[in-house]
């Protein structure tokens, strides 16, 4: 009976309004969540549990909801993605070259989380320093889409999609740079958020590429995902790029009818090469749902679209190159046994410890940043990211919205893309847009194509309104 009824919650306030009535306990949730992650570990979701921690805290978070001083999210397990610090647990980046390493200090979002009395229930599978698309450079191994186990969830936060997916924790914590918290949510059919760059403190997520790195939220509503925003933002004294943008009541404003909105659609995002036809359909069945309740959706041209995917991956391999550089074998993690003296530990640690996706982006990124290189690579990206900021701010100054689809296709099989690096930074050409931009975007599920595969939408909103763009995803989620 337990069983059915967790299953039962469509979002966090149900389940809350059940455990301050004592129809269920929190120790009832850390124990079917602990049975399912044991259930299917096959899935590769998670690398650790901390089963008897959360044990132990939901004793504590129950004698708190017991006697009404239970926190905004008191009761709600959360997983981790395997790049976010907890303090006095193991943090290795799903890379070889941090196995082993244990955080000195917790991410600001977690502390954020703990003090609202969440329960942190284990660590999350992502691709190797969060750089990958499918979940399939992870050290550990890939991720297993629950819909169909031959699937890829996706990438970089697979294992905090699939997480969501298959009813192992109620709700995740990712990181999203170029799509990693959007796309597996679309592979996956939950919900993603990438919030506005600076919305919410990088302190205690491991960098990749600084300048676009944004923590959010997986779930199955967008009540959810508006809730840990609400908890998770704000400005940080750790973190100098952290906003002072006030935080709204997310969970508040999102509440009642949205008011008719004007919504941009980018044409050439519907006629790219690659695009999948049912996801094409699928899109535009959307707009034209958006029409019928009396929204506007317009076409709207996006000239740079071809240009967005080298402009992010030569930004972003630059800024890794240099935030991977500190992984030298000699301050922690990895260091090779056959190493001899100084240059040989950097070698030999690095080449061992990294894997081929990683090894690959580091590489381009010194290239890119190289002598000779640096005005015809670098440099030129910087202008075109210019150009692509200003771009999509000038379409959401006469448009509320802009809509997308998330993906140029379902989840592919494991194994399928892998090799070809190229098709898997192409399957970025959808959400990087958003982050080079510095936009909150959210994917959400979009129904499923003809095999059951999940579909997805990504909508785009302004900088700093998502209040606005979760209220009307919650609308366009009920179309």
């Amino acid at each position: 009976m337990i069983t059915e009824k967790i299953k039962s919650y469509s979002n966090f306030s149900q389940l809350q309004q059940d455990l301050k009535a004592g129809l269920i306990s929190v120790k009832d949730l850390v124990n079917y969540y602990i049975g399912r992650i044991k259930a299917h570990q096959h899935l590769n979701a998670f690398l650790e549990t901390f089963e008897a921690e959360a044990l132990a805290r939901a004793e504590e978070i129950q004698a708190k909801i017991d006697n009404g001083t239970g926190g905004k999210m008191a009761g709600m397990i959360i997983g981790l993605k395997d790049n976010i610090s907890f303090k006095g647990h193991q943090m290795t980046a799903s890379s070889k070259i941090l196995e082993g390493y244990e955080a000195v200090y917790s991410a600001t979002v977690v502390e954020r989380i703990l003090k609202e009395d969440a329960i942190i229930i284990g660590r999350l599978n992502c691709d190797e320093f969060a750089m990958g698309a499918s979940n399939e450079t992870s050290y550990y191994g890939p991720v297993k889409n629950y819909v169909d186990e031959t699937r890829v969830s996706g990438g970089s936060s697979g294992g905090s999609a699939v997480a969501v997916q298959a009813g192992l924790c109620f709700a995740s914590l990712a990181s999203d740079t170029g799509g990693s918290i959007r796309q597996p949510a679309a592979f996956c059919g939950v919900f993603g958020l990438k919030p506005t760059y600076s919305r919410v403190s990088r302190y205690g997520v491991v960098a990749y590429a600084s300048s676009f790195d944004q923590v959010g939220p997986i779930a199955k509503s967008v009540e959810d995902i508006a809730l840990i925003l609400e908890v998770i933002a704000g400005k940080d004294s750790h973190d100098a790029t952290s906003s002072d943008v006030p935080v709204p009541n997310y969970s508040q404003l999102i509440a009642g009818e949205v008011p008719k909105k004007k919504i941009a659609y980018i044409e050439e995002t519907l006629h790219a090469e690659g695009l999948d036809p049912e996801i094409k359909a699928n899109v535009l069945a959307q707009i034209e749902k958006l029409k019928e309740q009396g929204h506007t959706v317009e076409p709207v041209s996006f000239e740079y679209l071809e240009y967005v995917v080298a402009t992010y991956y030569i930004l972003t391999t630059a800024e890794a190159s240099s935030n991977l550089a500190r992984y030298d074998g000699v301050h922690y993690g990895y260091r090779s046994p056959e190493s001899k003296d100084l240059i040989s530990t950097y070698k030999k640690s690095r080449s061992e410890g990294f894997g081929d996706e990683v090894k690959r982006r580091i590489m381009l990124g010194t290239f890119v940043l190289s002598a000779g290189y640096y005005d015809a690579y670098y440099s030129k990206a910087q202008k075109a990211r210019r150009l692509i900021k200003e771009k999509m701010d000038h379409i959401l100054e006469d448009y509320n919205f802009i809509i997308t689809p998330t993906t140029p296709t379902p989840a592919f099989p494991i194994g399928e893309e892998i090799t070809d690096p190229m098709v898997m930074y192409l399957a970025d050409i959808f959400t990087v847009g958003a982050s080079l931009a510095g936009l909150p975007a959210i994917s959400l599920p979009s129904g499923e194509n003809k095999q059951g595969l999940p579909l997805g939408i990504q909508i785009i909103g302004r900088r700093f309104k998502e209040e606005n763009l979760l209220a009307f995803s919650k609308c366009i989620h009920k179309l």
